[in-house]
């Protein structure tokens, strides 16, 4: 099952620091996250790919972007 952060609403650097507390506490799988500007899509893949994590997708969506992203192991 997937962790999910909500991060719309949210400016820089709020979605990257709950993304990054996120990957702290579940080290591994996939997490995904949705934010609602380009700045904030482009730090979250920035800073998950900066620890290791592979962004594995990026949807648009109605509001914004869900990104996910994963981690093997």
């Amino acid at each position: 099952m997937s962790n999910i952060v909500d991060a719309r609403g949210l400016s820089c650097p709020q979605p990257v620091i709950m993304t990054l507390n996120t990957i702290k506490k579940v080290k591994k799988g996939d997490i995904v996250i949705v934010v609602d500007t380009d700045t904030a899509k482009e730090n979250v893949s920035r800073a998950a790919k900066a620890q290791g994590w592979e962004v594995a997708d990026i949807q648009p969506e109605e509001d914004g972007y869900s990104i996910t992203i994963r981690k093997e192991s």
